[in-house]
């Protein structure tokens, strides 16, 4: 057989036998160069060919292999040093005596009811497991962050001391409506204690032992106020009534905004809590509360990692006004005001889509008299941006009635300036606020058949008390394309709406009517206009 050298331009043969040789290699070193790239060549492919051609064996040669020797992985924080002295301050909450037409939302013990609810669980015998395990644990609920609705006259949830007096911050959906309240130590002691002041909007409650005897470990809100996205927390509460129960994790965003109420700004943290958390504290490495636990959003009624937590900025100013007046008064302004979108941004000639749009000035109030109007858009309190909408509602919420503010707003495409005393704001507002909120605590969507979300106007800051606001569109919806987040729907079909239930009445009396559309009267901006959406697509 023959093999064409390209290298040299020899042939060479090769025989199938093997082939000895008694040349030393001197004698082969003596035929050149040219012979020695031949003869290797010719080597490197009889030993591909099943190395019949090599006369003796050459044991290969391999790197000579070093070990590695992985790094350590970094240890985890042991946090036993922080729970021992923290979790003494840590208590449960008991209230006797709960009025449940006086709770806007339970705290987190009893089962939870609505269109979540398991189905068929009402049929199962009286004895069966999963009856009572959701009897004891509560049913599934509905997704959403959400306070379950009381159903019993005894409700519990946690709390924590911040003086050695024996004052109690907790939530005020866990007292709320209740005759009688105990708080149990981690010592173990029962104690009676009296109601301060609560405040519904933020959902905070400051509770004081009854005749202390003695003083109580406590602990202190975060006075940097520096909590960041990925900081490690700790929340220490009262879940299911099994008393201290520490779970750790970390803050996962800042600034949510979960429909609660105009003055959302909460903390979400991914430690597990569970029903019962409510009112107690989420603290820092250092042992300080960075936040009040006071919502989880639950598709299953349980822990899902997503917990909401009133951040130490908010409540520590709120606690300090409960314990002085008993109550908080909020600024006000008195005009009704709405998101500013990119399209409204575009048409104002905003470079940017910031502020708060003025929808309606109402007569009398502190803005309609330094000359707030309706198409004005603020854009600055004090020479604070106000980046959104609720914004401005936190801002001034924030400051005391009688305070002087100066406001920077966008008007006929140039900033303005005005000066106004602040006003107080209204307890019938607040009231109003609360009876909607229980009114659409469970609320069926509306996005099944026109592709979109939507919430009372009332639970939106400046948004008025008629028709509801889209705050989410779907892609691939009949809405898509016609609707966008922060519109005002004041009517659908011949129906004005304030719930949804009521869009989605109108929609159900048109597809009776064998209609395929339905009309919707929305506005945008200042302006309100008729939309035509099909039925049924979302």
């Amino acid at each position: 057989m023959a093999l064409q050298d390209h290298l040299c331009g020899e042939t060479l043969k090769m025989s199938t036998e093997p082939e000895f040789t008694t040349k030393t290699p001197r004698g082969f070193l003596k035929r050149g160069r040219k012979t020695l790239l031949v003869s290797a060549l010719a080597l490197g492919v009889a030993g591909a060919l099943g190395g019949e051609a090599l006369t003796t064996a050459v044991a290969p040669a391999f790197a000579q292999s070093t070990e590695i020797n992985p790094a350590p992985a970094p240890a985890l924080p042991s946090f036993s040093g922080i729970i021992e002295r923290v979790k003494p301050a840590v208590v449960s909450v008991r209230v006797k005596g709960v009025d449940p037409t006086k709770v806007a939302g339970g705290d987190d013990s009893g089962p939870q009811s609505g269109p979540g609810s398991i189905p068929g669980l009402d049929q199962l015998p009286d004895d069966h497991p999963l009856k009572r395990f959701f009897k004891q644990f509560g049913q599934q609920g509905e997704g959403g962050p959400k306070r379950s609705p009381r159903k019993f006259g005894m409700s519990q949830g946690s709390g924590f001391f911040i003086s050695a007096d024996g004052y109690v911050v907790t939530n005020n959906h866990v007292v709320q409506g209740g005759q009688d309240v105990e708080v149990l130590t981690d010592g173990g002691d029962t104690l009676k204690a009296k109601v301060v002041g609560t405040d519904s909007r933020t959902d905070l409650a400051l509770l004081k032992i009854d005749g202390a005897k003695k003083e109580f470990p406590f602990v202190k809100f975060d006075s940097a106020k520096d909590t960041k996205v990925g900081d490690w927390v700790l929340a220490v509460g009262n879940p299911f009534g099994l008393g201290g129960t520490v779970t750790a994790g970390i803050v996962s965003a800042r600034g949510r905004d979960i429909g609660a109420g105009p003055y959302d700004d909460f903390l979400q943290i991914d430690a597990a809590v569970n029903h019962g958390n409510s009112g107690g504290p989420t603290f820092n490495l250092k042992g300080e509360v960075v936040g009040v636990n006071t919502a989880i959003y639950s598709p299953s009624g349980g822990n899902v990692g997503i917990a909401f937590s009133i951040p130490s900025e908010v409540a520590a100013d709120i606690v300090q006004k409960l314990k002085s007046e008993g109550k908080v008064a909020r600024g006000y302004i008195g005009v009704q005001i709405q998101p500013v979108t990119e399209d409204i941004a575009d048409s104002l000639g905003l470079k940017k889509a910031e502020g708060a749009l003025v929808a309606e000035a109402q007569k009398g109030t502190p803005g309609e008299q330094a000359g707030l109007k309706s198409g004005d858009t603020i854009l600055k309190v004090n020479g604070e941006t106000v980046e959104a909408a609720r914004d401005l509602s936190r801002k001034i919420g924030g400051m005391a009635p009688g305070t002087k503010v100066q406001l920077t707003y966008w008007r006929d495409g140039r900033e303005q300036t005005t000066e106004l005393t602040l006003g107080k704001l209204p307890e019938t507002q607040e009231a109003s606020l609360k009876t909607q909120d229980d009114e659409d605590s469970n609320e069926p969507s509306a996005n099944v058949k026109l592709g979109i979300q939507v919430t009372p106007a009332s639970k939106v800051a400046g948004s008025g008390d008629k028709g509801l606001v889209v705050t989410g569109v779907d892609d691939d919806g009949s809405a898509a394309g016609k609707l966008e987040s922060g519109d005002l729907i004041l009517q659908v079909g011949d129906r004005e709406v304030s719930s949804a239930r009521d869009v989605t009445a109108s929609l159900d009396a048109a597809q009776k009517g064998g209609k395929k559309s339905v009309l919707l009267r929305v506005k945008r901006g200042d302006a309100t206009r008729f939309v035509a959406i099909e039925i049924g697509r979302g």
